[in-house]
């Protein structure tokens, strides 16, 4: 999902892009990656797929503390999904057995035709991306 047809449309609406942006994928230990090669560099989604809302929450947690700046996404909890930005362009969700992260990280600190932090830019397109999970 991360790398089809719907998430692509939607990076190319958020960015004004005038084509669809290559993608490269893999899957390696239940870990899909989908890299998203846009003009300003790259921009990586990844899912994470666990055995059960638990693992899940444990591999979210390790990508927090990891990551050193993450803090929590306000309202999310609010909504039963554990959520996490951080201020250089990456989010985290954790919904049922799955983590879903965003890195913009190598993007300017501005993207798109609106100038959206890159940390906006992901929370966009991990909010897209959540969308299609629940349908």
């Amino acid at each position: 999902m991360v790398c089809g047809d719907e998430t692509r449309g939607n990076v190319v609406r958020i960015l004004s892009l005038p084509a669809p942006p290559r993608t490269t994928d893999t899957w390696v230990d239940h870990l899909y990656t989908c890299t998203y090669a846009l003009p300003a560099g790259p921009l990586v989604l990844s899912v994470k797929e666990t055995a059960d809302p638990a693992a899940a929450r444990a591999y979210f947690d390790r990508l927090q503390l990891n990551s050193g700046a993450a803090h929590p996404i306000e309202g999310m909890a609010d909504l039963g999904l554990a959520a996490s930005e951080t201020a250089d362009g990456s989010v985290v969700f954790v919904k049922d057995s799955f983590v879903l992260h965003v890195d913009a990280a190598a993007l300017p600190e501005t993207v798109g035709p609106h100038d959206v932090s890159r940390t906006a830019f992901a929370y966009q397109v991990a909010t897209a991306v959540l969308a299609c999970w629940s349908e």
